[in-house]
This record gives structure tokens, sequence and C-alpha cells, in this order.
């Protein structure tokens, strides 16, 4: 089955090349990350959606930092992957809650407010550019681990 993407070339093509995202569309992504971080740090219990959508906004900084559009000389954002992974693993494995440490939370706030402020300066056309190619590495991660 070929995979679905929430945005076509064309879409990337009739992007503005200078301007962000519309204002409409940067508030919702932005809402829903900071409920689901919201939800991740204090929410009786996590959904999986919650991890999904806050572990959604690192790949997109992970395929920016590929792309060359963002700096990470700490490597923050492979620490919010592993962090993100490592809940998603325990939560498989051990049926435990999506739950990250206090440190984590810590990186993954300031990889979040770092996708933020992206998200409000990167032209429409990189984002959605980014977003496909987000889309993109994640099916092929998907279609290599075992059902």
């Amino acid at each position: 089955m070929k995979p679905k993407f929430s945005y076509s070339h064309w879409d990337v093509l009739l992007a503005s090349p200078t301007e962000p995202l519309p204002k409409k569309k940067r508030d919702h992504q932005l809402t829903i990350m900071k409920v689901g971080l919201e939800n991740i740090e204090r929410a009786p219990e996590v959904t999986l959606k919650d991890w999904e959508v806050v572990f959604d906004a690192v790949n997109m900084m992970q395929t920016l930092l590929d792309m060359g559009l963002v700096a990470d000389e700490q490597d923050a954002i492979g620490d919010a992957v592993t962090a993100l992974a490592n809940a998603g693993m325990r939560h498989l494995k051990k049926g435990m809650s999506l739950r990250l440490n206090g440190p984590d939370i810590v990186t993954l706030r300031g990889v979040l407010e770092d996708y933020e402020m992206v998200l409000e300066n990167l032209p429409a056309r990189t984002m959605i550019a980014a977003h496909r190619a987000t889309e993109k590495r994640t099916q092929e991660i998907l279609l290599k681990v075992p059902a």
C-alpha cells in the first residue's frame, strides 16, 4: 500500500518561499504540541496521541537538522528522540506510561521551544518540504519494523 502524505509536491511548490505558514496553521500545530507536552508532564494518563504530536515535532526538528536548516551543537534533538523512543519502547514492551524523567522533559521542552521559533520564521515552502521528508523517513522506518 502506498503511504499517504499530509502534503503533496504541489503543496510544496505552491507554498510561499518567503513567508511562514499561515498563522492559523502555525497556531494549530503549536497548540496541539503544547497540549501534548503538558499532558506528558502532568496528565493522570498520557495518551498515544499526546506522545505522537510531540514526537512529530521532534522528528520535524531532526529533518530540519538533516537539511542543514537548524544547528544542534549539544545534540538536544538526538537526546529528545532517544527519550521519546525509550518511553515508547517501555510502553510497548512493559505497558508502562509514556512518561519522561525530569532531565528528559527539560531537553524536550527546549527542542519544542526551538521548533516554535523555527515554525514562526522559516518559509512555508521549507516547512512543508520538511514535513514531507519527515513523513517519508517515518514511513521507511515503519516498513522495516516487524509486525
